[in-house]
């Protein structure tokens, strides 16, 4: 086999040895990876424990194999600094792209802005991050044409690089609850003092639970980040619009909960309403008012004054 590669495509025996090696390397580092994978994967069933080691031992042969490859062909470059060095300077002139993939790779993996698990927005793209590359990250995508951050079903990948880019929103990091506010709109006409009652208690039975908590959650992030929230209980603020009085709830909650409890508070809503006479739910409407239907005095407008015009005077008839 040897003499035949040499005859067959003049390759000399010390780049024949070279080739071989370079083969035995990966053939040999990829059974390693499945043995390793396949161990794991026999004793532990979490998902998460099993992406962390697949990833993990993933990383690791990749760089052994790139020192032990390196070192067959680079013979004469003992120091591994020196050989890291020029396949990264040259990596830099050559793949600019992918070199800023994997720099943002590095600082994912560094700074951990975000995680495996964590819902994140970088851009205008928002969504569940599924995976971790080394070239990019992929997000399992919530919001677009579907309201309140739920998934639209699309798998988008991102290039590590943007987030030297674009600035990255975590959900999750630090803080983990959001705020939501949830507005009802009442007439005028509303007793708009008892829907506020009534709002203020459906808020409370759907997130107070939440309030020891998000202390306990506030009080970590404070370690880390300058978040200083006085009131975290539900609140009611009053707002006069243009249809009526807007009442609106504001409350902590999960981000992935969000559209789930705006759900219920807006089925309690509907039913205490519904209870009420007094109390009626305000839309965009065209209304007209007769002042005498209402019991008020019709008004109208004053009469014009007319002004007499001067008679004609003597003189006047002599100078005619």
């Amino acid at each position: 086999m040897s003499q035949w590669l040499q005859t067959r495509l003049g390759l000399t025996p010390a780049l024949e040895a070279k080739l071989l090696g370079t083969l035995a390397t990966i053939v040999g580092l990829w059974l390693l990876h499945r043995f390793a994978l396949a161990l794991v994967y026999r004793r532990v069933t979490n998902p998460w424990i099993r992406y962390r080691w697949r990833k993990s031992s993933t990383y690791a042969l990749l760089a052994a194999g790139i020192v032990i490859v390196g070192r067959m062909w680079f013979a004469g470059v003992q120091a591994l600094a020196t050989f890291f060095g020029l396949v990264a300077a040259g990596l830099a002139i050559a793949l600019k792209e992918p070199v800023s993939n994997l720099a943002g790779w590095a600082f994912i993996m560094w700074r951990r802005p975000f995680e495996v698990g964590d819902r994140v927005q970088i851009g205008s793209h928002a969504g569940d991050v599924i995976d971790l590359g080394l070239f990019q990250f992929t997000l399992n995508e919530i919001g677009g044409w579907v309201d309140a951050d739920q998934s639209t079903g699309r798998i988008i990948h991102i290039p590590n690089g943007q987030v030297f880019a674009e600035p990255v929103a975590n959900y999750d990091k630090g803080f983990k609850y959001i705020w939501h506010e949830v507005p009802v709109l009442v007439t005028f006409e509303s007793d708009w003092r008892k829907a506020k009652q009534i709002l203020t208690k459906i808020a409370v039975n759907h997130a107070q639970h939440l309030t020891a908590e998000t202390e306990q959650e506030l009080l970590a992030a404070s370690r880390q980040y300058l978040i200083n929230y006085t009131k975290l209980t539900p609140i009611v603020y009053t707002k006069g619009v243009g249809s009526g009085v807007q009442l609106t709830i504001r409350y902590l909650i999960e981000p992935r909960k969000r559209r789930g409890t705006e759900h219920a508070i807006w089925e309690d809503v509907l039913g205490e309403f519904a209870r009420c006479p007094d109390i009626e739910l305000a839309y965009q409407t065209a209304r007209s008012f007769k002042r005498t239907d209402e019991g008020k005095q019709a008004q109208r407008s004053p009469p014009l004054q007319s002004r007499a015009l001067p008679q004609p005077t003597a003189a006047d008839d002599a100078d005619d």
